[in-house]
């Protein structure tokens, strides 16, 4: 689960480490009032779950209130569309202080799964142009795995600063990794981290992803989900107990099971198109699930078919079978349905699909379904 960065900055502040002063704006009668209360220069910045927002025209520094009152008015509401996550609506903007940048830092944990450690991640070089400098650059990206031989003074020198720098970064490490630890963070992440001329160093930017596992441990965490800067279909799917993504093609795919759901998306590649989606409906759904499953499919408006690919197992085919079958008479579809069934019930699974009346293709297996693929 990700949250805005402005919840972000509020868990910083709670474990000591230090934010800029700013206020949350999400109506655009408020700003005016605001800014007035506020001293310039400030920055005025997009609150949506996207990376690379400054590029996109989301993040502004603002000299004078003429031009944080311009830039506030432009952002809020805004159409942002990042490289990183495509176009989303700003429904909040975040009003802060601008500060005096002497240099820009990188600094994040990450849970490292190979090596079941939280994995640190340091740079001399932060801000925008971080990906750039990880291509051109990457001696200047340090990792660490932090572990009980950890020394995060010995990391911290490489970046090359005095003692009273040095220790405000070690610092703010330790309060990352207790966070980190705390709320089951996958990822805690600052870019920039700034020194500033008066030798603070300060989070200017905070990014914070949960472990959704973990999520029944930590409700102060869960209330601070924004519904809006889910994926509608994502978020549908949680709601119903499906593992779902959105994915970019056009072809959508239900399999019962992960690893059967990335070959389904190999064999979808080899026909020629692409999935667009990741939907598994566990072993042991039942024909309700399905249907729902089904209903969560067709709703993306881009698909020119489904291809549904199922081992019975747990899931026998003759309740798949039912569970589309009944998606589908309640529903307007117009594209082809592709079936392929295998394993417990594999006949009766058939036979109801066969003799519903309604237009199904059922194949009899992989090569026969990619020959039909190809032909959408």
């Amino acid at each position: 689960m990700k949250i805005h960065e402005y919840q972000a900055k509020e868990l910083f502040k709670q474990y000591g480490i230090k934010v800029p002063e700013s206020v949350l704006c999400e109506k655009k009668e408020d700003i005016e009032q605001i800014i007035k209360n506020f001293s310039v220069p400030c920055v005025i910045k997009a609150q949506v779950h996207s990376g690379a927002r400054g590029k996109a025209g989301g993040v502004k520094i603002a000299k004078d209130y003429q031009n944080a009152l311009k830039y506030a008015d432009e952002i809020l509401g805004m159409e942002l569309v990042s490289s990183q996550a495509g176009a989303k609506k700003v429904n909040k903007i975040l009003i802060e202080q601008a500060v005096d940048i002497d240099k820009e830092l990188y600094l994040s944990l990450t849970f490292d799964r190979a090596n079941e450690a939280i994995s640190l991640i340091i740079s001399s070089n932060g801000g925008m142009d971080i990906e750039e400098t990880a291509k051109t650059s990457p001696e200047k990206i340090y990792t660490e795995l932090i572990k009980d031989n950890f020394n995060p003074l010995e990391t911290v020198k490489k970046i090359g600063f005095n003692d009273s720098i040095n220790g405000q970064i070690i610092n703010i490490i330790n309060s990352l990794y207790t966070l980190a630890k705390e709320k089951d963070a996958l990822l805690v992440e600052i870019n920039p981290l700034v020194v500033t001329k008066q030798g603070e160093v300060i989070a200017l930017d905070a990014k914070i992803n949960f472990d959704d596992n973990a999520l029944f441990r930590h409700d102060d965490i869960l209330a601070l989900k924004d519904e809006a800067e889910e994926n509608p279909y994502e978020l549908q799917a949680q709601k119903d107990g499906l593992n779902y993504i959105k994915l970019d093609g056009t072809i959508g795919c239900m399999v019962n099971g992960a690893g059967l759901a990335m070959a389904t998306m190999d064999i979808i590649r080899l026909a020629g198109k692409n999935a667009a989606n990741f939907l598994d409906v566990g072993g042991g759904a039942s024909s309700e699930k399905i249907e729902k499953a089904f209903k969560l499919l067709i709703s993306d408006k881009n698909l020119e078919a489904v291809f549904i690919n199922i081992f019975g197992g747990i899931l026998r085919c003759d309740f798949l079978a039912q569970g589309v079958k009944n998606a589908i008479q309640s529903l307007n579809i117009n594209i082809p349905v592709i079936v392929r069934m295998e394993g417990t019930n594999k006949q009766e699974g058939a036979d109801i699909l066969n003799h519903s009346g309604l237009k199904f293709t059922v194949v009899n297996d992989l090569n026969e379904a990619i020959e039909v693929i190809k032909k959408i």
